[in-house]
């Protein structure tokens, strides 16, 4: 089957998309790794707008690629996948958070933290808990925070890979055409979303995120059903074609959604202390806007099902190290540019912008150097991608 560049362009934009976030965790009242002594919490219900969706729509888009690859791959699927993976999210431990942490510890120890840099990547690389605000709420080492994508990412495709070496073939081959039947009409719009609502209903408040992998079924429950999506109906057309039908209902039914989960939080003054009854009405709106999102989004990219361009081979290539890097460049700015007391409505878009764009500078700087490029899950192998727009030699 020919490649899915609508699908290309909505993991670029997905990813894209974890830039303004981020800044606006430094913004809003919810806990993050350094704080704005300005906070504006006006801002909470556009955060909201994203959160449900925007990772389980990145799970599922990789669900596409890891069946795209291991057909291309039958034989040294895992060894390429696991070497694409794992040497990002252990350079990225031990070499791109680190900052995060220290500025955290800096920020967030009562009377400052003040040991060095290096006195404090001694103890890191050591491992345990750094400090402890509270019990369980301890700044550890090495950590992936925002990285932690990545190690979800392998563990499911190990699993994955584990599935097709020990199960029959017979029984994969009707657990997939069980799936892909299901998901044919409009089973790809009810089943999907009711396994989140329940999810979200009954299992978040038991296990909420925690992004720690042991003990994070919630998270477990969601994402991995986006990831074996994308796997079992990468390349079934039925599923897409409804998606593509249905996309207008699907956005209407998301922005539906969120506009009634917003006046339902903003009725309550605390959030922790809503009733039994309106809680679960505002979970199950989040299931709901969850998978209605994506299918819009993905409707919406099917009908425009875009070409190949040199801009798309571009950001494709960038958007990894761009991701491995984006936060630790937010913090230490966020950071650096506190004692100057920029006006958030000044700040924030300046984070945004400055970060998109030292992001992409780091990435020139990476895929010129054959070394880097593995650490940031680059081909080492693979020339230069060429500048969007830029003539071949041929041309």
């Amino acid at each position: 089957m020919p490649r899915r560049f609508d699908l290309d362009w909505v993991r670029v934009l997905a990813f894209a998309l974890l830039v303004p976030y981020h800044v606006g965790m430094y913004y809003v009242s919810w806990d993050w790794h350094v704080k704005s002594p300005t906070p504006v919490t006006a801002i909470e219900p556009l955060m909201i707008l994203s959160a449900p969706w925007r990772l389980s729509l990145l799970f599922l888009v990789s669900g596409v690629a890891t069946r795209y690859l291991s057909d291309k791959l039958p034989v040294g699927f895992l060894r390429q996948r696991s070497w694409r993976l794992l040497l990002p999210l252990l350079f990225g431990m031990y070499v791109v958070v680190p900052p995060q942490a220290y500025l955290e510890l800096v920020e967030k120890v009562p009377g400052g933290y003040h040991a060095g840099y290096l006195d404090f990547l001694s103890g890191y690389m050591r491992g345990g808990d750094l400090y402890c605000m509270a019990p369980g709420d301890c700044i550890d080492g090495p950590t992936w925070n925002h990285l932690w994508f990545v190690a979800y990412l392998w563990v499911y495709t190990v699993l994955l890979w584990a599935g097709g070496r020990l199960l029959p073939q017979s029984l994969r081959d009707r657990a997939g055409h069980l799936v892909r039947r299901a998901c044919s009409g409009f089973g790809i719009i009810g089943w999907p979303m009711l396994v989140l609502v329940l999810a979200r209903v009954f299992v978040s408040p038991h296990f909420p995120s925690t992004h720690d992998l042991g003990g994070d079924y919630y998270n477990h429950l969601q994402y991995g059903l986006a990831f074996a999506l994308g796997y079992l109906l990468a390349k079934a057309d039925a599923p897409w074609m409804q998606l593509r039908r249905c996309r207008h209902w699907m956005l209407a039914l998301a922005l539906g959604s969120y506009a009634l989960m917003i006046a339902g939080y903003l009725r309550f003054d605390d959030v922790d202390a809503i009733p039994a009854g309106p809680i679960a009405a505002l979970r199950t709106l989040w299931g709901v806007m969850e998978w209605s999102a994506i299918a819009a989004i993905l409707g919406y990219a099917r009908a425009w099902n875009p070409g190949d361009s040199p801009l798309l081979r571009y950001l494709t290539a960038a958007v990894f190290p761009l991701y491995i890097l984006h936060q630790t460049v937010i913090v230490v700015m966020a950071h650096t540019l506190k004692p100057l007391q920029v006006p958030p409505a000044i700040e924030g878009p300046f984070l945004v912008v400055a970060t998109y764009a030292l992001c992409l500078l780091g990435y020139e700087a990476i895929r010129r150097i054959g070394w880097l490029r593995p650490l940031f899950g680059l081909k080492r192998d693979r020339r230069p991608m060429p500048v969007p727009g830029a003539r071949s030699p041929a041309g």
